[in-house]
């Protein structure tokens, strides 16, 4: 089985190829403004260089958030498009899980993504699965947790200041297509993305309408 696996919700693009299960090739690229101009490039850089063919890829795995607002939605809207197009099964992955997959020494791992206004997208992991589920958290807030398990460590591109040591990500994109690749396939139509907190748009509209009423 052939495998397309997209993440382009934090500030590293991530595209990668396997088949049956062994990681062929990746690239991973600092995700800046030029998104949009740059993601097909670099899906057409990758299929060049193990020359394939997206009418090859028979399941496609996108990271569907949290994150970056504008990403996840250019990488979930890619992923549905060549899904639909070439009816290519598809299933999607939380960044957050994604990034737990680092190696680490400690009995849990807090994934941890930058919301901005001293809070964070985070979600608490060991050997076992989520034992905190991905949520939006203040950086306080998830200091306290932090203080309460202690034999942790958190994950983050982002520079965070928090109660334990915080490193990069060294993500593993095998373990985490292996851990899922008996989840249901999804019609690219039911493929969202997950925020887990409104967009300033959305917060302003709705405190609007607490005012207005």
């Amino acid at each position: 089985m052939k495998i397309l696996f997209l993440d382009t919700s934090s500030t590293v693009i991530t595209v990668g190829l396997l088949e049956d299960l062994n990681l062929i090739k990746t690239i991973q690229e600092k995700n800046d403004h030029q998104l949009s101009a740059r993601i097909f490039p670099l899906i057409d850089e990758i299929f060049n260089s193990v020359n394939w063919n997206i009418n090859e890829i028979e399941r496609i795995f996108v990271v569907n958030g949290p994150g970056s607002f504008t990403g996840i939605r250019i990488g979930v809207t890619i992923a549905k498009v060549l899904a639909w197009a070439n009816n290519i099964p598809i299933s999607t992955i939380s960044e957050l899980e994604l990034l737990a997959t680092t190696k680490h020494n400690q009995k849990y791992i807090a994934s941890c993504i930058d919301a901005r206004r001293d809070a964070v997208f985070a979600g608490i992991y060991d050997s076992s699965g989520n034992v905190l589920n991905d949520q939006y958290i203040t950086i306080s807030e998830l200091n306290n947790i932090i203080d309460e398990k202690k034999d942790i460590v958190a994950v983050s591109y982002d520079d965070l200041t928090l109660k334990c040591d915080v490193v990069k990500p060294q993500i593993d994109i095998k373990t985490i297509v292996e851990k899922h690749i008996n989840d249901k396939c999804l019609n690219p139509h039911e493929v969202n993305p997950i925020y887990l907190k409104l967009t300033e748009a959305e917060e302003k509209h709705k405190n609007d309408s607490k005012v207005s009423n």
